[in-house]
């Protein structure tokens, strides 16, 4: 079989991956069952800190075992995650069901990316990487938005029944991870089954490779940026006194907007330089976000399709500019390193967000959030600029 037919399966899991039916009441769901806002950022700090935990080790065993294994592996236990939350009631079986899902997400992340690209090297197409993976972004946000309106009707029956469906989806998953192909580029040059490689590659990505290292922190920060915002868009949705019934249209038109612009990010990309593109990405997510604090019901709606819009083209961007530095043999471990910067980051200041939320108001968790990312994401850029020009 063929190594380029991963694409089309990977465009396969991924829209099935991102079918997140339960997505659009996640909140809601876990406040109808008793929980405040600060212990649902404490669950999804839980599953955080999980994926983080878990990140670099599973990007290993991808490099060294290779990537089909782990992601079989993941998406086992991605759908036993998905169960146990479905017939949960209450913070710690929630927060069971959240480790398990959190470790099953660390072994899909990277090992897609690193197997996507080395597939494509392998049939001498890795020019069209970008592409692929903003093709492969945008099914996942063009799913995430069917997923959510679908979730949103749902939600009127039951705010359970979305979970329940997203089990069914989370089974369907695995019989195509089965038919992924290992790429013979990476069969033939993987890591030594050594701990010690796992240093040696977190070294390299952090302190000897400083352009890898400054792409990680923007990367990073962007990442944790939006994510923790696409937390807060429902509780966000909610301060406005949105209905119900609209959360999952709403849902599904800012997933509409990321996969529009991530498909797309491949064209976008050929306007700029690659610093005045990452400029670019950093401002056009903090400075809405910053207005977003300042905004009205409808403005404010304006803002968070802002930051969507970039965050479809800052994720197939900086992960090609990541895969375009990094040796094939540790690429899985390097892009869990990025992923696991920004999973500990969200597991460390989600719960404060949360908090603050709570106590004072949506508003002035914005206002944080703003001027975190603002300023970590232009000295980054800064800095990459710099040894760019070195």
């Amino acid at each position: 079989m063929s190594v380029y037919s991963n694409i089309w399966k990977l465009y396969v899991i991924k829209g099935l991956k991102w079918f997140m039916v339960a997505m659009p009441i996640v909140v809601l769901f876990f406040q109808e069952n008793g929980l405040s806002l600060q212990q649902v950022m404490i669950l999804q700090g839980i599953y955080s800190f999980m994926v983080a935990a878990m990140e670099i080790p599973s990007g290993y065993l991808a490099d060294v075992f290779g990537r089909k294994h782990t992601m079989i592996l993941g998406t086992i236990f991605c759908f036993l995650g998905f169960l146990v939350i479905s017939l949960s009631f209450n913070f710690w079986y929630f927060f069971i069901g959240e480790i398990i899902l959190g470790i099953g997400s660390s072994f899909i992340s990277g090992a897609d990316s690193a197997l996507m690209y080395d597939s494509l090297a392998e049939s001498k197409k890795e020019e069209e990487y970008t592409k692929v993976e903003g093709v492969a972004y945008g099914i996942g946000n063009f799913s995430e938005a069917i997923a959510g309106i679908c979730g949103g009707l749902l939600a009127e029956i039951s705010l359970r029944l979305p979970w329940h469906v997203q089990v069914v989806v989370a089974a369907l998953i695995i019989p195509f991870t089965f038919m992924l192909v290992e790429p013979k580029v990476h069969k033939e040059n993987r890591l030594p089954k050594k701990f010690k490689a796992i240093w040696q590659v977190v070294k390299f990505s952090l302190v000897e490779n400083k352009l890898l290292k400054w792409l990680i922190i923007l990367s990073s920060a962007v990442g944790f940026a939006t994510l923790l915002l696409a937390w807060f868009a429902q509780p966000y949705f909610k301060s406005i006194n949105m209905p119900l019934k609209y959360f999952g249209f709403a849902w599904a038109f800012l997933n509409l907007i990321t996969g529009f612009s991530s498909i797309n990010a491949y064209r976008l990309q050929k306007f700029f330089s690659k610093n005045s593109f990452l400029i670019l990405i950093s401002l056009g997510i903090s400075i809405p976000i910053f207005l977003l604090s300042k905004s009205t019901a409808i403005m404010g709606l304006v803002m968070i399709g802002i930051v969507y819009l970039f965050r479809g083209v800052a994720t197939p961007v900086m992960r090609t500019y990541i895969n375009d530095i990094t040796p094939s043999n540790m690429r899985a471990t390097v892009l869990s390193i990025r992923s696991f910067c920004i999973r500990a980051t969200f597991a460390v200041i989600a719960p404060l967000m949360g908090w603050i939320a709570d106590v004072y108001t949506l508003s002035q968790s914005f206002l944080l959030l703003s001027i975190i990312v603002g300023i970590c994401g232009v000295l980054a850029s800064l800095k990459l600029k710099q040894l760019s020009n070195n």
